[in-house]
């Protein structure tokens, strides 16, 4: 659930220096400022961690800050607060949404597992505080071949919201899964012409993915993987050029941790920037120093939908270490 506390300011001083301004409320409030890559350039360069689902969990779990600034959308900041019930958890704008957890809607997922009974129940961290409480275990793209190669080879199981990724840990691991029918609508968008032409323009280049990407886009790939796994691999590879199947904002990243080399972006199948997540989007700068300032939207959560969602949440921490 998400609460305002009170009308908050609309505009931004002019002459204002965002960044020292954020700087000085960070300290003020002994806040933490936690961005996902996907984040504009700007807001990764004031955050303290920059990372994917799972590091932004590790890191929402342990910080001793008082306010945490989640600088992502909605289900990421609500994961901050099921692991952190005592601290402050801003969002910069509400609005900030994901496809992928609107996706799988809470009464329609519990129609759905009950025509399963004793199937575990593994959902992937893209989705919301009530489909995380229907969850035995939640995985991020990190680690979610890890966790599936934990669960009993006799145990079935279902695994939600995000099919394509449902399919390559089933590949990963050679186990059958019922999946929930959700996609991510950025990772769905790449096309497999565009990006096999882009292949023929660039012979030495590698094609890095993302496995919420479709079957069809991954079978191209020189490597799958999470946003920090994709990042790590460029820079280690000798390789001096990459097509980043993904959304483009961890090519900010990429570019600073490995300089001199290239990154290309993958193409949409539409003539359109659909490659870029409205959602992620939608955060800025402006909202984020409004975020600080007036200490809202916060992000609140009933307890018992709190403690449900961190179950399983707690079971993923541990099954990752």
């Amino acid at each position: 659930m998400f609460t305002t506390l009170s009308p908050t300011a609309a505009v931004v001083p002019g002459r204002l220096d965002l960044f020292e301004a954020i700087e000085t409320l960070k300290q003020e409030l002994n806040a933490v400022i936690l961005a996902h890559y996907y984040q504009d350039p700007d807001i990764q360069d004031v955050a303290d961690y920059i990372g994917d689902s799972l590091g932004l969990s590790r890191q929402a779990a342990s910080t001793d800050a008082d306010v945490i600034v989640f600088a992502g959308v909605h289900f990421m900041a609500e994961t901050a607060k099921i692991l952190n019930p005592t601290k402050q958890v801003l969002l910069p704008d509400l609005d900030a949404g994901c496809s992928l957890a609107d996706s799988c809607p809470p009464e329609a997922f519990a129609a759905f597992k009950a025509q399963y009974p004793g199937h575990v129940v593994i959902s992937y961290i893209n989705c919301t505080a009530q489909i995380k409480a229907m969850s035995d275990v939640i995985c991020t793209s990190s680690n979610a071949v890890k966790i599936v190669q934990q669960i009993p080879a006799d145990q079935p199981i279902i695994f939600a919201p995000d099919q394509n990724l449902g399919r390559y840990v089933m590949a990963q691991t050679g186990r059958d899964m019922v999946l929930w029918p959700g996609s991510c609508m950025v990772h769905e968008t790449f096309s497999e012409k565009k990006l096999v032409q882009l292949q023929m323009e660039h012979p030495d280049s590698e094609v890095i993915a993302h496995p919420e990407c479709e079957a069809a886009v991954l079978r191209h790939a020189h490597y799958i993987g999470s946003t920090t796994a994709l990042l790590n691999y460029a820079q280690a590879s000798p390789k001096q050029t990459f097509i980043v199947v993904t959304e483009p904002g961890i090519i900010h990243q990429m570019e600073k941790e490995a300089p001199g080399k290239r990154f290309i972006p993958a193409p949409p199948t539409a003539s359109c920037a659909c490659n870029e997540c409205p959602h992620m989007r939608l955060n800025t700068l402006e909202k984020l120093y409004l975020a600080m300032k007036n200490r809202q939207p916060e992000i609140t959560l009933a307890e018992e939908l709190r403690l449900a969602a961190l179950a399983p949440m707690q079971r993923m921490l541990e099954m990752s270490a």
